[in-house]
């Protein structure tokens, strides 16, 4: 099985300006810098609800803890929040106006939640449809976890499956 393609900055925009002219471009836009930014896995981003992300004061918070049944592994790990994610996540919220914290984070056009299969197709027809060949909902987190080894952070830290990474 190949690796899952690393997207470049260029690519990362055009996929971007492809989803801005399209329908629910903010929620796309969103999960797809959640991916980007976070190096969360496509099922755990289906799983997020909006209390794992918005803390009660309306905030939202600069880690997400996930449990163990929202994880591949089975390991409850916490995913640090870049204050760009954070911004972007805020913004998507205030728009939305969730009327409870139980809801999922992002919706599908029926207001239900995503499954992981949904979504990784979802994500699949996003890119393609942008003119990224190769690239799959597993992208994002390559392209995470890439730049955290570019930037010297140590292999070991990065498979670890409880592993806790700092903020950048």
């Amino acid at each position: 099985m190949s690796q899952a393609k690393t997207l470049t900055a260029e690519e990362l925009e055009q996929v971007l300006a492809y989803i801005a002219t399209h329908s629910y471009a903010l929620r796309n836009r969103v999960m797809l810098l959640t991916g980007m930014w976070s190096g969360m896995r496509v099922g755990e981003i289906a799983s997020l609800t909006v209390s794992d992300a918005l803390g009660a004061n309306g905030k939202v918070k600069p880690e997400i803890r996930l449990s163990a049944s929202q994880t591949k592994g089975r390991y409850p790990r916490t995913v640090f929040l870049p204050q760009k994610l954070r911004d972007e996540l805020q913004v998507y919220l205030d728009l939305r106006q969730p009327k409870s914290m139980k809801e999922p984070l992002f919706v599908t056009a029926g207001r239900r939640a995503f499954s992981a299969n949904v979504l990784t197709q979802h994500f699949h027809w996003l890119f393609k449809n942008a003119g990224v060949d190769g690239a799959s909902s597993h992208s994002m987190r390559r392209s995470f976890l890439t730049s955290l080894a570019a930037k010297g952070i140590g292999v070991r830290v990065l498979v670890s499956p409880t592993g806790i990474l700092e903020p950048l």
